[in-house]
């Protein structure tokens, strides 16, 4: 079932078009990238789904019902620029949010506790948001973001700030999210995070979809036919890989009694051509498609818009 839909979206800002005619559809349960360069419309379509602002025309629906002011408390967002008030102390900030969110005084004090408590920040409570480094606030407001357990969350560059260490972690509580039952649209630059977590995607470019889908079928669809193969060296080590002339190396690197090659073949060749030619002279270790990365996906498809 889906859980949003937009569709044909309009929106314009006095002589600029920040959205035009775009259609997604967020399914239940998934966690859904929102990708494109600075200016394509994303953040113009996160005001569109939280209600900040309204599209010029389009329809939009939360839940198999057009979107309504009552779906605002269903929606979690977190914001890519961070909106705590530096003065407050860390737990006054995060119980007058939590009860804004809806939650009784009790359930929320309960609720953060818990969370302060798992990520080991609750000598923090007391401190004012000032004293907290980046990282940290961003631990606050993550938390207040999902403390009511809404139904969509929307993250925003969810890991600017972190650590390694500690956007593993967000990275963990996210798809424990999406185990519980919820389910997150997830705008990055980031397509490392892309390929890790989302299932699937929307591209925008210059206010329009350019790629939408699912990220395995995507990346199928940009095939370049492109093999990686390791081999180990045999008694006769110094002889090199004989391969015929329409195969083209891309990478080759020899480590120990290891080499490693990329090899691309024709459009439409069978791997199984490369891999007996290779047998025929070689002890085989792996050997795999290596598929595009969505970095290089979206680098390709927002240069060529």
């Amino acid at each position: 079932m889906k859980l949003f839909v937009a569709e044909h979206i309009e929106k314009v800002y006095s002589t600029y078009k920040a959205l035009d005619d775009v259609s997604i559809d967020v399914s239940e349960n998934t966690i859904f990238g929102l990708l494109g360069p600075n200016g394509a419309g994303k953040t113009t379509l996160i005001r569109i789904i939280n209600q900040i602002t309204a599209p010029d025309s389009g329809h939009l629906y939360f839940g198999g019902e057009p979107l309504q002011q009552k779906h605002t408390a269903m929606i979690g967002y977190l914001p890519e620029e961070r909106g705590l008030y530096k003065k407050m102390k860390v737990g006054e900030q995060a119980m007058y949010l939590a009860q804004l969110k809806g939650l009784q005084k009790s359930e929320a004090k309960k609720r953060l506790q818990h969370w302060f408590d798992k990520f080991d920040i609750g000598n923090w409570w007391n401190k004012n948001v000032e004293e907290l480094s980046k990282g940290m606030q961003q631990k606050i407001q993550f938390i207040v973001t999902i403390l009511h357990e809404p139904k969509l969350l929307i993250f925003d560059e969810p890991f600017s700030g972190f650590d390694p260490i500690n956007a593993d972690l967000l990275k963990t509580e996210i798809l424990e999210l999406q185990k519980k039952g919820a389910t997150i649209i997830f705008s990055t630059h980031n397509m490392s995070s892309v390929e890790e977590l989302c299932n699937d995607i929307v591209l925008l470019d210059k206010a329009q979809v350019v790629l939408s889908g699912s990220v395995k079928d995507i990346r199928k669809s940009f095939r370049k036919n492109v093999w990686e193969i390791v081999y180990t060296h045999n008694n006769n080590s110094d002889n090199l890989l004989q391969l015929p002339p329409h195969y083209t190396v891309l990478h080759s690197a020899t480590e120990a009694n290891e080499t490693t090659m990329h090899i691309k073949l024709q459009q439409n060749e069978a791997p199984n051509n490369l891999l007996n030619t290779i047998l025929a002279q070689k002890q085989i270790i792996s050997f795999r498609e290596i598929l595009p990365t969505m970095n290089e996906i979206f680098i390709e498809n927002v240069t060529k818009n």
